[in-house]
């Protein structure tokens, strides 16, 4: 079975299974002989060049298997017979961890601190604190189940919204009425027609004075001129693992922006996340090979 893997570690982590022949492509490197036979693909973290066009050329694909929790550069393309799965559990604590870290670095200024610490100055001044404020996750699933389990003890208010509303979840079309109680605002929705541009400048608008918007999301769910405009103004903030462009350009607005505290995409990037992506490759492909019913598989748009 003609597997193509991101990585040597992946490509070892399968090799004891009986008829993977494993080829490494990580988007870098020349593309590996044989596309056209390819039965199962496991694309890399940072989507390769020409997604379209790779998988109109896998005419024996039958399992996609994405080590992310998004998969809108494959959706659209997927051959037909392939089945695409995404890696729903694997990047959970990493992103709610940098989630939690984000917010606190923010609201108790810690980047301030940090540039002080340069320059040799001793700035005290009051900060902000989490304890006692309201914290409202936008896209309430498995991340956001385990950023609300690390915010236990933290002494907040959790509020929860997702697509459609159940119990204990309000409904995306209650969030206008949400946003001005909110101290924090978490995005954790996938990228979607829906959520594209869905953080504009009206949503901002409605966010309360001094509250700060955290995107572990995707950078196109954001407006990103709508938010330098509301950072210059200093009345909201911001932490962002993602942006609009992204990466983001060098001289871009958002750098200087006031208020702001940007990461490379990198909320997932940790071993946890590595450990845990061979666990689930190596256990779906098992799955694959003797016939029984795979894990996260994507039946609608995520």
């Amino acid at each position: 079975m003609k597997t193509w893997v991101p990585s040597d570690l992946v490509a070892d982590e399968l090799s004891e299974l009986p008829g993977v022949e494993c080829a490494v492509y990580d988007g870098t490197s020349p593309m590996p002989e044989g596309v056209e036979e390819v039965e199962v693909w496991i694309p890399p973290l940072v989507t390769v060049p020409d997604v379209p066009g790779t998988l109109a050329r896998m005419r024996s694909l039958r399992l996609l298997q994405t080590v992310t929790a998004g998969v809108e550069p494959y959706r659209p393309h997927l051959p037909e017979g392939a089945v695409l799965c995404n890696a729903r559990g694997v990047h959970e604590a990493g992103t709610a961890e940098w989630a939690v870290g984000a917010m606190i670095a923010v609201l108790r200024d810690f980047p301030g601190f940090v540039d002080a610490q340069r320059r040799g100055e001793w700035t005290y001044h009051h900060t902000g604190v989490l304890a006692d404020s309201t914290v409202l996750i936008v896209g309430y699933g498995s991340i956001g189940a385990a950023l609300e389990r690390r915010l236990d003890g933290f002494e907040v208010e959790i509020v929860r919204v997702a697509r459609s509303a159940r119990d204990g979840v309000h409904g995306m079309d209650e969030l206008p009425a949400l946003l001005p109680e909110a101290d924090v605002v978490v995005l954790l929705v996938p990228a979607t027609a829906a959520t594209a541009g869905m953080v504009d400048a009206a949503f901002l608008a409605r966010m309360k004075d001094g509250a700060v918007l955290v995107n572990a999301a995707r950078g196109g769910v954001v407006d990103t001129d709508a938010l330098v405009a509301e950072l210059k103004t200093g009345r909201l903030r911001a932490a962002l693992d993602v942006t609009a462009p992204e990466p983001l350009p060098e001289g871009h607005a958002l750098w200087s922006a006031p208020g702001v505290l940007i990461t490379p995409h990198v909320a997932g990037s940790t071993p946890a996340s590595v450990r845990r992506t061979l666990r689930l490759v190596r256990a779906q492909v098992e799955r694959y090979l003797a016939g029984e019913p795979l894990v996260n598989v994507i039946t609608d748009s995520y």
